[in-house]
């Protein structure tokens, strides 16, 4: 083959790819598609090229794949603060009714539902509380409220709440907050309802959190009649630790204090942040507490609903979607749990509530995905005797009690944070897009010897192929066209000049120029247009 000659080279278009190849900042393309016949070096350079491409093809494919998998890591890290945000305790008895609080008429309804009493037992059931039989003629109430039971028989905080201290400050009663649980009515301290503000706490360690002494008031038990489900057998306190944003689950979450020991937690908070999809499976969607009658799946995803919703939380969407369920069997809600449905009377909790709730938690029905951030509190528990014998005697002075009630029913709970530091557990993306670019960029220089700019180079030239092979296979067959009706013109117009004679006997007039001219005679001439292609 004939190597083509500098002028010849230059007039080849843009189009072609050996104008393109000796240009190009691709490694190897020029040796390839240089200039001259197919040699064994040039057959060579084109496996190489092509090794190396397909080397940098697979190796783009292994990294977009990895990127796909979208994969995450955990990172653990430790941070100071100058203050901390104390978390929100809730306390309950672990008696959900005081004996002394309860009438024929509660018993009349609530009576086989908590206890396990037939209307037969009533008497002798009142016998052992101490209180006289049911009169005669009674009439039951022709309703009954459960929420109303628990506020007016529970346990009250005035009654159990001997001292309290915040960082050495007194505090109340009315620094607590009643709320339902499934345990009855329970209280919780610091927990910012009604917009009240966060307390704070500058210093770590023992008397700079909350510090309670409580009266479990045991003479107050409701005796064992039968063993039931909610019979408790265990005297004392059950604590929950959590954060502003979650309900309290402390039926299942909280620890026990017991009475005749002062119980130290040390807390550490931690704060925990997930990744939404597709690298983590968090939500930040509150659920719908509110069954809809007419959703086929009460668990599903909820629909909108007028006015603000409290943040995601994990143990609020467990909340809500037990509330869900139980409203879907039974028609009605538990008393401690939120949504508008009807509380459940004490023959729904018997028949269906706490049946229908049981056998959910057993088979774990809820789904809930963990918050995209929530906060978290480790703890530590220690404990030591108390009162001891001179505080005993010291108690029951203050207090009106007798040393053995002293010993039996006192506690004191402190919680505190062990240091003003936080634990953050962060997940984050392993493999970002920068990454990704990063590693092609890598491999792209590596095998091919190619840039971003490269790219640009490729597509250029395909605009150029296009606008060359494409569009101007176009042009040029309209120009051809236009071409071949110029020329049938122009022949009619000849014809029609030959058999038409010059009459003008003054001089001619000057002959406009022509690309191409035939002489027919000395008196004139025809011109002929031809088009430049």
């Amino acid at each position: 083959m004939k190597t083509p000659s500098g002028p010849e080279e230059a007039r080849r278009p843009a189009s072609d790819i050996r104008v393109f190849a000796s240009s190009c900042t691709l490694h190897g393309l020029g040796h390839v598609f240089g200039p001259g016949s197919l040699t064994p070096r040039r057959g060579l350079w084109a496996v190489a090229v092509l090794l190396s491409l397909a080397a940098f093809l697979y190796q783009v494919a292994e990294r977009v794949r990895y990127y796909g998998e979208f994969h995450h890591e955990t990172a653990l890290d430790e941070r100071e603060s100058h203050q901390l945000t104390f978390p929100a305790v809730t306390l309950c008895n672990v008696n959900p009714l005081r004996r002394s609080r309860l009438t024929p008429n509660d018993l009349h309804w609530a009576g086989p539902a908590l206890l396990g009493l037939e209307p037969a037992e009533h008497a002798a059931f009142l016998r052992a509380l101490g209180r006289p039989p049911t009169p005669p003629g009674f009439m039951p109430s022709p309703t009954f409220d459960m929420a109303r039971l628990y506020a007016r028989a529970g346990h009250t905080l005035e009654d159990m709440l001997l001292d309290c201290r915040y960082r050495g400050q007194p505090c109340g009663p009315e620094n607590f907050t009643a709320i339902f649980t499934r345990m009855g009515q329970c209280y919780t301290f610091n927990s910012g309802a009604n917009g009240a503000e966060l307390l704070t706490t500058p210093k770590g360690g023992a008397g700079n959190g909350l510090e309670v002494m409580l009266d479990v008031q045991e003479d107050e038990y409701l005796p064992v009649w039968k063993d039931v489900e909610e019979t408790p057998f265990e005297v004392g306190i059950r604590v929950q630790i959590h954060s502003q944003e979650e309900p309290p689950l402390i039926d299942q979450l909280g620890f026990g204090v017991a009475p005749g020991y002062q119980t130290f937690v040390s807390c550490q908070q931690q704060q925990l942040s997930f990744l939404p999809a597709p690298w983590g499976d968090c939500s930040s969607r509150s659920l719908d507490p509110d069954f809809d009658s007419e959703s086929s799946d009460p668990l599903g995803p909820p629909g909108p609903t007028p006015g603000p919703r409290p943040p995601y939380s994990l143990m609020g969407c467990r909340l809500a979607c037990e509330t869900r369920y139980v409203a879907r069997k039974c028609g009605c809600r538990m008393m401690h749990m939120p949504g508008g449905a009807p509380v459940c009377s004490p023959q729904q909790y018997k028949d269906c509530a706490d049946p229908a709730l049981d056998a959910m938690l057993r088979k774990d029905a809820c789904t809930c995905p963990n918050p995209c951030a929530t906060t978290r509190y480790a703890k530590e528990l220690s404990m030591v005797r108390m009162p001891s014998r001179p505080a005993t005697r010291y108690l029951a002075r203050k207090y009106n009690r007798s040393e053995a009630y002293i010993a039996d029913n006192v506690l004191v709970l402190d919680i505190f944070f062990e240091a003003l530091n936080y634990e953050t557990v962060e997940q984050k993306a392993a493999y970002e897009v920068s990454e990704l670019l990063g590693d092609i960029g890598g491999q792209m220089g590596l095998f091919i010897g190619a840039s971003l700019l490269t790219i640009l180079e490729i597509l250029d030239y395909l605009c150029e192929v296009f606008r060359d092979r494409v569009l101007g296979y176009f042009w040029n067959r309209k120009r051809s066209q236009k071409h071949s009706s110029t020329n049938l013109l122009q022949e009619g117009m000849g014809s029609h000049g030959n058999e038409v004679p010059h009459l003008s006997l003054g001089p001619r007039p000057p002959t406009p120029p022509c690309a191409v001219t035939r002489t027919l005679s000395a008196s004139h001439r025809t011109c002929y247009l031809v088009t430049r292609l």
